[in-house]
């Protein structure tokens, strides 16, 4: 409620004070508020050319040109200290009623005396307004967000620059206030070991509303459920709670970690993080609030109904070549499998001494191999288990919510129930694993199991009631990305917005950059 308050505190206080310094300015009050006319009035008001029309109606640069205007708006009261016009620039909803209200009297732009500044008090303008517009558009508007690994392959690649609206399904206040301007987590330079940010004070979630929700397949930029807590020498490659499971937390916390061929594990520093300050992923939604979701066979069901798959979706594959024919690696690049993909198939057939060249592929893609004079045989390599395939000793099986006797694997799962706000469940010590994070981190809440009863807060429960919604989210390349089958359930308060649009693409490979795919809709399947 605070927050809506604040909105409109914001939004009627700028209004007002908008109406004050049009009557100090000659015009009747109740012109500014006219939409568009205002505009006009305004920018004519001070001394703007008529270019600044154009500025309002530009998407991201209109924020820029109604923090100019706040500022031009100062100056024809004679306002010029840098400390006024950035308060002015920060509280608008404040600066414009004291303009309206005080005894400054307005100028005719025209009749301005000149006013020169310093080149470093004109840099020093510049450089606080752009913080502060950036930081406004950022958190408010949209971010640029780029492709890191190829876990949404081959809808999204390595190298595509997205934009991620955040108005979509509504901005986020900011949790964490004291931080580095448009730094997410880290600071530059340190090799990722001095924070940007304080914890000092942590705000409450809120979430103003936005002109959409989140739908099924929607490509959603989230932050990192499973980064609470991190071991800073893996960030997001390894989660902390996975190494927990595996190795213990008294070897984790020690960083004495030892992989099966007894290599060490590098921990590094273990950290806490604020929801906001978490990694971001990007994967498609496609479990909503209240839904039963099962993958059979490689398909999923929603309620026990199949949903559409990405037709670009890549699963891992074996192709057997031809040693008497051809280069291999020339073939895979023509079908546009990546450098990545070839050298994590270059490793398999070193580490397990086999012919198969092991990488993920489109059924399409894989069917067009398999058709080749040059090719023995392509075959499908069932959840992603190389070992098995290859009649080794089968990889182990990490997979949420981390019960062995369930026996799941990533292309046979669930079912499992997604939480929706308001939902009430009945609670046991059986069903307790799928939702025992959700009440303890995501909600807060303190829970102990004594025997067959669990205590939240301290008192006895058989139900639990979900204060937020929950979304399940996949990758498209099915058997290389950590994503929902591993770290369950997405809460409302991790998202960030919707990814719109590819607005820039290179190939991380050839340099080249990827022209066709240059404003192309980033959540399409």
């Amino acid at each position: 409620m605070i927050y809506e308050f604040l909105l409109m505190l914001y939004v009627l206080g700028t209004q007002a004070g908008l109406c004050l310094v049009f009557r100090k300015a000659g015009m009747a009050w109740w012109k500014a508020l006219i939409p568009i006319y205002n505009i006009v009035l305004w920018i004519k008001m001070c001394g703007k050319s008529k270019w600044w029309y154009l500025y309002f109606l530009v998407p991201a640069i209109n924020v820029f040109t109604f923090l100019l205007m706040v500022v031009e708006t100062a100056k024809v009261f004679r306002r010029y200290n840098f400390w006024e016009q950035t308060a002015a620039v920060i509280f608008p909803w404040i600066y414009l009623p004291f303009l309206g209200l005080s005894r400054l009297q307005y100028t005719s732009p025209s009749e301005l005396p000149e006013h020169k500044v310093s080149k470093g008090r004109d840099w020093l303008d510049a450089i606080v307004f752009a913080i502060i517009a950036a930081m406004i558009i950022r958190g408010n508007i949209f971010e640029l967000y780029k492709i890191p690994s190829s876990s949404m392959e081959r809808s999204l690649l390595v190298g595509d620059h997205l934009l991620v609206s955040k108005l979509a399904y509504g901005p986020k206040t900011t949790q964490t206030p004291l931080a580095v301007p448009l730094i997410h987590n880290v600071l530059p330079l340190t090799n990722g070991k001095v924070e940007s940010y304080l914890k000092w004070i942590q705000l409450p979630y809120h979430r103003y509303k936005g002109y959409t929700e989140v739908k099924r397949f929607d490509a959603v930029v989230f932050h990192y459920p499973d980064g609470d807590t991190m071991c800073t020498a893996q960030f997001s490659n390894r989660s902390y709670h996975e190494l927990v499971r595996r190795y213990g937390r008294e070897a984790v916390w020690n960083d004495r970690v030892y992989d099966e061929y007894g290599q060490q594990i590098p921990i590094g520093k273990i950290r806490v993080r604020p929801v906001d300050k978490r990694e971001n992923f990007i994967k498609r939604c496609i479990g909503l609030p209240g839904e039963d979701l099962q993958i059979v066979d490689q398909q999923v069901l929603i309620n026990g109904q199949p949903v559409l798959s990405p037709s670009e979706a890549e699963f891992t594959y074996a192709v057997l070549f031809d040693p008497m024919v051809g280069r291999p690696e020339n073939v895979l690049a023509s079908l546009g499998v990546s450098l990545e993909d070839m050298s994590t198939a270059a490793y398999y057939q070193y580490a397990y001494h086999t012919d198969y060249i092991i990488l993920p592929l489109t059924r399409g893609t894989a069917a067009n191999l398999a058709g080749r004079y040059d090719v023995k045989e392509v075959r499908q390599v069932p959840n992603h288990d190389v070992e098995a395939f290859l009649g080794l000793q089968p990889a182990a099986s990490s997979l949420f919510p981390f019960v062995d006797s369930l026996q799941w694997t990533v292309d046979n799962y669930g079912p499992v129930h997604i939480p929706a706000k308001g939902e009430t469940i009945s609670l046991s010590v059986d069903n307790l694993p799928y939702y025992r994070r959700v009440i303890e981190v995501f909600e807060g809440h303190s829970l102990k199991v004594d025997g067959t009863q669990i205590l939240i807060d301290g008192k006895v429960a058989d139900s639990y009631t979900f204060a937020m919604d929950y979304y399940w989210m996949m990758g498209d390349n099915r058997h290389n990305s950590a994503d929902s089958r591993f770290w369950g359930f997405v809460p409302e308060d991790h998202i960030v917005g919707k990814a719109r649009w590819i607005t820039l693409s290179r190939d991380k490979d050839s340099g080249k950059f990827r022209w066709n795919r240059f404003l192309k809709n980033a959540s399409a399947l």
